[in-house]
């Protein structure tokens, strides 16, 4: 509750509606995308639109630009509507970070030290950002819910 408070306190997001968080709600790309863009200042991109699928018209057009800027994102689609997974998250908010390298791996046994993932995942528990869906595992293809989300992004940057 309190990270919902600080999101819709720093108009990171709404609700979706007038009187709903939806706090278990799938959380999409565009979403967290859309409100670490807005947890960073909602920085205005110049460069070209390099998504097939992304419209000048769309709620994240200026996130998924952001994003692609800073290496969280690298095709040539955005594919917005795709739930957020753990990896995901966890890649997006360790980017926006500045990839920092973490002072140890994090003993997970489906997490291997070869995934992309692995560094972020580390540098997530090292951080309090998260921590594993239970003391061996931290289920890298879960997916993630609003709620969720705003309580990783309320730790990783408030």
């Amino acid at each position: 509750a309190a990270a919902v408070s600080w999101a819709v306190e720093k108009n990171i997001t709404a609700g979706t509606s007038a009187t709903t968080f939806s706090p278990n709600d799938t959380c999409t790309r565009a979403q967290i995308l859309t409100f670490l863009w807005r947890a960073v200042g909602s920085p205005k991109q110049t460069g070209d639109n390099p998504f097939s699928d992304v419209k000048s018209g769309d709620y994240y057009y200026d996130a998924a630009l952001w994003a692609y800027d800073m290496d969280m994102v690298d095709s040539e689609t955005f594919e917005g509507s795709t739930p957020c997974t753990r990896a995901a998250t966890v890649m997006y908010l360790w980017k926006n970070a500045g990839w920092p390298d973490a002072s140890a791996s994090a003993a997970f046994t489906d997490v291997s030290e070869n995934v992309d993932y692995a560094e972020a995942v580390a540098w997530a528990v090292e951080n309090n950002v998260t921590s594993g869906t239970s003391d061996t595992t931290f289920s890298p293809d879960d997916t993630c819910t609003r709620g969720q989300i705003v309580t990783f992004l309320n730790r990783a940057i408030h």
